[in-house]
């Protein structure tokens, strides 16, 4: 599948014996443009300042209640069926001393709003008066932190609670990673507890993505013996692990909250009580398969499929180069060569590797229980899958490349350990 530059020949240049079909399939990818944008390899260690994301502070005596009815996971302790009150064997991050927890707003029908960080706001941001415990700090994508405060005052009706948008001056959000010693153990290290006006939290969503912190002020640094890196790292960073984040990548009022894997990265406590969209929810855990996942992708021109995923800055054959950056978001994947079901959805990329929302028996050798696969079941050595996009009324132009899901060795683990979403072999 050859990649060519933006550029194309000129008719004068063209073989006389070259049909019109074939001029209009010529696929043109740019080349400056990739070279431009595509970051390096994210370092081992390092940290850096998310401006993809917003805050929200909200407190008052109704909060903990109001909150607890409106998120996934677990605020307040709820009475068990035998009187004493339990937290549903929840994760250690989401106990009542954590500093806070990963977790998502669904709506009536059990889709993904947003999906949140939620703090325990030991900062005082939310103002004097609240009392201890009544006080949080909402972390959500940055382009839809005015949606978020809309849904709030939807709900909050009556409550008794206080909510604003806080400034970017006011708090930021960063996250830290060491490979060497903060991915592997689940202790902050002692430069992160040293850390002052902060708020420390473990990113537990999956191994190696290291921690979150939230700084109040405006401060351009962390004053952490760690590289100063940028958002764009910490991108590579998530795509290389399988975790989705904000809107592009987990789609408002479409994305389901199991196939967006928050039911494996400790998003969801499905033994809390009431709360908006648990129905279809819960429903899908205990009695429905899931049949797709977003999964880390890899992007590659042609054949053979590749083994390994590793981030590169660019999609090259030959001299010509193109970038994930390139590749629209929400397009169906498909076999190669072949027509019939899509396969998935393409979500968002950097460089050569990026993020879809794929079928797991067509895409990856999970099984899943009870079902059977419609055709051959997967061969990673010759099943080839193909995104195509800007193609003309009559199917001919456009561009295209392969891509390759895989499936991180943390995310088998967990799907092992739970048997009605599949297994992972």
């Amino acid at each position: 599948m050859p990649i060519l530059a933006r550029t194309a020949p000129g008719r004068a240049a063209l073989s006389p014996f070259v049909c019109q079909a074939c001029q209009r399939s010529l696929r043109q990818f740019s080349v400056t443009s990739s070279r431009r944008r595509a970051p390096p390899p994210p370092p081992p260690s390092g940290y850096a300042h998310l401006a993809s994301r917003r805050l929200i502070s909200l407190a008052g005596p109704d909060a903990p209640k109001f909150l607890h009815g409106i998120i996934t996971q677990s605020v307040i302790d709820e009475p068990s069926t035998s009187g004493a009150r339990h937290r549903h064997n929840t994760p250690p991050a989401t106990t009542p001393n954590a500093p806070g927890f990963y977790s998502g707003f669904l709506n009536a029908t059990g889709r993904v709003l947003h999906d949140v960080f939620v703090y325990r706001d030991t900062l005082g941001v939310s103002g004097g008066g609240a009392a201890d415990g009544e006080g949080f700090v909402i972390e959500v994508d940055a382009d839809q932190v005015e949606a978020l405060a809309k849904h709030i005052k939807r709900y909050k009706l009556r409550s008794k609670l206080n909510f604003r948008i806080l400034d970017e001056s006011e708090c930021a959000a960063w996250q830290v990673w060491d490979d060497s010693s903060i991915a592997s153990s689940s202790a902050p290290s002692t430069q992160l507890l040293r850390l002052k006006d902060s708020i420390v939290l473990p990113d537990t969503r999956a191994p190696g993505m290291g921690y979150r912190v939230l700084r109040r002020g405006n401060a351009d640094r962390l004053e952490l013996d760690l590289e100063r890196s940028d958002e764009n790292a910490y991108r590579i960073r998530r795509y290389l692990l399988g975790v989705a984040e904000g809107q592009t990548e987990i789609p408002r009022e479409q994305a389901l909250p199991l196939e967006s894997n928050m039911d494996v990265t400790g998003g969801i406590d499905f033994r809390k009580g009431c709360y908006v969209g648990q129905e279809l929810t819960i429903r899908t855990r205990h009695r429905g398969v899931v049949r797709k996942r977003i999964l880390p992708c890899l992007l590659y021109p042609s054949s053979p499929p590749p083994q390994k995923l590793e981030y590169r800055p660019y999609i090259t054959e030959g001299e010509k180069e193109m970038s994930a950056d390139d590749i629209p978001s929400n397009l169906s994947i498909g076999r190669d060569g072949t027509k019939g079901r899509s396969a998935g959805t393409w979500l968002r990329g950097v460089g050569n590797i990026g993020l879809a929302l794929c079928r797991l028996q067509i895409m990856t050798d999970v099984e899943l229980p009870g079902e059977t696969a419609a055709g051959a079941p997967f061969n990673p050595d010759t099943d080839e899958f193909v995104v195509k996009w800007g193609a003309d009324e009559e199917g001919g132009g456009g561009q295209s490349v392969k891509i390759k899901a895989f499936v991180p060795e943390w995310l088998r683990e967990r799907l092992r350990d739970n048997g009605n979403s599949g297994s992972a072999h």
